[in-house]
């Protein structure tokens, strides 16, 4: 499995370690979740996005069909 290392302020480093702490779970699980949560969140915004477009423009996609 491929790694990543990331840079944290000391600031931002005790944030993350109290709340994996918090959530009885290493900084590591957390961090690796919180960046997946991120990505599919992006995911689902661009995809309601495209479905509005989608079914906004649906008419005039239509008629010029």
């Amino acid at each position: 499995m491929a790694g990543l290392n990331l840079r944290f302020t000391d600031e931002e480093l005790d944030a993350l370690r109290e709340r994996a702490a918090a959530e009885g779970r290493s900084m590591q699980a957390f961090a690796h979740d919180a960046v997946i949560a991120a990505i599919n969140e992006h995911s689902r915004l661009f995809n309601e996005a495209a479905d509005h477009v989608l079914k906004a423009s649906a008419e005039l996609n239509r008629r010029l069909a």
